[in-house]
């Protein structure tokens, strides 16, 4: 019999009547001769409720009694949704996540899955039982078994963690939407359903704040290879599948905690073009990347960094054959440097530099692990590597160094991360697997995703040498403070003989102050320069598997900018992402503008439920 995991949110169970259809729904699931475990979140706006109650008597709640406090939510829908089902005449029962079985770390309010101890699930569903299970919440195996929670969208963990320890012949996520989407339909109501999505567009939608999936669900699925559906629990639509690659065998004991990194990556055949001082100004990067795309100049990594003065840098890969394609992208971008004076003192610049390599780490395990990319930074420091350029991605941190390197770095990342052997030359990465419409050269861009919730820090003069990132990253990751994007300078200062260049990245806004005055004391030990924060920013980005080796992506994302006036303040690449910082009043406008410019709007509005 086909076992199903259906996971409900709490819109989907905020009333008597919503768990009354939930139920009918299950019961309908089951009639069609499938086993059902259901996971539901607490109703409607229960949560936060709670959080409201626990701060109007703490200012500073103890993160053990929030755990106790919060996951009472979830305890009250599965007695309710349990009691509608036996209403309908169908067994059930409801278990909470210490009676199922979740077994987390000892982390309170942030825990992660462990394991899962399936053996009362099965035995009630052999009794051919519906098992109501709440999410977000497990126990610890420690002597006291406190309760834990798993952060905001810890359902969705739950319920695909549980697909997984089950070996669920797939998951289903019901929400207030018709599926995954092209972008909010709140900012953008004529955004429209995507049939099929691979994981790593759907992690990279869900890490830049599209609410419909957690990343942490995600990435679960992907590495144990759970099919994934997103549907509404308003309609009987189809819904919009998650497809994931044939995961690699990988053990239940450590869920959520086992090796983050699954791959070493590399690509010998990159040359690195650097733009110096061109103009700060709108229109600027969509010009210069409209004349590479008329000549089918595919571009790799693209950074542009802070500005200095009124000018930025921008710097970007191309791949074989490394010449032609590094003098063609200087002839493309000469008539745009020649028309934008950049300052009276200063001429704009260009410099290419060949012989240069892309290092990458990939896996689905670093989400929200800050250590990750300081691990990776600090082994490259340890065998004597600099860093040239660094893109981020949630699947992805990729380093440009020099070609001497790549051995010996692709040797001591095997080693540092335990993947493997050192094989052949991996270059050009393969992309992800992907639904046939994805690949289609009409929609290379899939969806489009806004974060308003990030600050940018940026640590001037820092030294232009190994050891720097990873020091820099390794504090920020002792305080467990992830980071999104990361941009070096091209500009290179000589003070007192030693050459230093700027780093800028973006944090959570909710850790900047904490960052900076960390960093800040960090500074005076270090000799770094000024740390520099700006709150006041958003983050748009285009995301597609579709967008691999197709020129012109990221001009038609800039041109769209450019026609609304909007500056771009640092941009940063994946090869499946493109993401600018605009000022944060002019983050919603400019995904509107982009989801216009890609042709991703439909020919109806999306209603979202109150």
């Amino acid at each position: 019999m086909p076992l199903i995991v259906q996971k409900y949110g709490g819109t989907s169970v905020g009333s008597v009547e919503r768990i009354q259809a939930v139920a009918q729904r299950v019961c309908k699931t089951v009639k069609a001769g499938n086993s059902v475990v259901v996971v539901v979140s607490a109703m409607g706006k229960t949560t936060d409720g709670l959080v409201k109650l626990a701060y109007e008597i703490s200012t500073n709640p103890n993160s053990r009694e929030m755990d106790m406090l919060l996951s009472t939510g979830e305890q009250v829908t599965i007695a309710l949704v349990s009691m509608a089902l036996q209403e309908l005449g169908q067994p059930a029962i409801s278990l909470t996540g210490a009676q199922v079985g979740i077994v987390t770390e000892a982390a309170h309010t942030r825990a992660r899955i462990l394991h899962i101890e399936t053996e009362r699930v099965k035995r009630h569903l052999n009794q051919n039982k519906v098992i109501v299970v709440a999410g977000f919440q497990g126990i610890t195996r420690t002597e006291e078994l406190e309760i834990t929670t798993l952060g905001r969208g810890g359902s969705d963990t739950s319920a695909v963690a549980l697909a997984a320890a089950l070996r669920a012949d797939f998951c289903e996520i019901y929400t207030d939407v018709p599926g995954i989407l092209t972008t909010d339909p709140r900012l953008v109501p004529e955004a429209q359903l995507i049939d099929e999505i691979t994981s790593d567009e759907m992690l990279e939608l869900a890490s830049l704040g599209a609410k419909v999936l957690h990343p942490r669900a995600v990435e679960i699925a992907r590495n144990y290879g759970v099919p994934l559906v997103v549907r509404s629990s308003w309609t009987d639509d189809p819904g919009t599948w998650v497809i994931s690659p044939t995961p690699r065998p990988r053990s239940l004991v450590n869920l959520e905690i086992a090796r983050p990194v699954d791959d070493v990556e590399f690509d010998t055949d990159q040359a690195k073009v650097s733009m110096l001082r061109v103009p700060d100004k709108p229109g600027v990067a969509a010009r210069l990347f409209g004349e590479i795309a008329t000549q089918d100049v595919d571009v790799d990594l693209i950074i542009q960094s802070i500005h200095e003065g009124n000018t930025n840098d921008i710097a970007f890969t191309v791949r074989a054959p490394i010449l032609k394609r590094a003098e063609a992208v200087a002839a493309a971008i000469a008539p745009v440097l020649r028309s934008h004076k950049a300052a009276e003192t200063e001429e704009a610049e260009v410099m290419i530099q060949q012989n240069v390599a892309k290092v990458s780490i990939a896996g689905a395990g670093m989400i929200g692990r800050p250590g990750v990319a300081a691990k990776m930074f600090a082994t490259l420091a340890e065998a004597g590597v600099n860093i040239k350029m660094i893109s981020t991605s949630e699947v992805k941190v990729s380093c440009v160094i020099d070609n001497a390197d790549c051995d010996r770095a692709v040797a001591a990342l095997h080693t540092a991360f335990e993947v493997g052997e050192v094989g052949a030359d991996k270059s050009p990465p393969s992309s992800p697997s992907s639904p046939s419409s994805a690949s289609s050269p009409s929609s290379p861009v899939r969806g489009v995703a806004l974060d308003m919730n990030q600050a940018r820090l940026a640590i001037r003069q820092v030294p232009d040498r190994p050891g720097t990132a990873a020091k820099l990253f390794g504090l920020l990751a002792e305080h467990n403070i992830s980071v999104d994007m990361i941009i070096q300078s091209q500009r290179c200062h000589v003070i007192n003989g030693v050459p230093r260049r700027d780093i800028a990245f973006t944090v959570a806004r909710m850790d900047a102050q904490a960052a900076q005055q960390m960093l800040q004391q960090a500074a005076a030990e270090y000799g770094w320069g000024e740390v520099v924060l700006n709150s006041a920013i958003a983050k748009v980005s285009v995301v597609g598997a579709g967008m691999v080796g197709q020129p012109g992506i990221a001009a038609t994302m800039f041109e769209a900018l450019a026609h609304h006036q909007i500056n771009i303040q640092m941009i940063a690449t994946s090869e499946i992402k493109i993401s600018c910082v605009v000022a944060q009043e002019e983050g919603v406008k400019a995904l509107q503008a982009i989801h216009t410019a890609f042709g991703l709007a439909g020919s109806h509005s999306i209603q979202v439920p109150a």
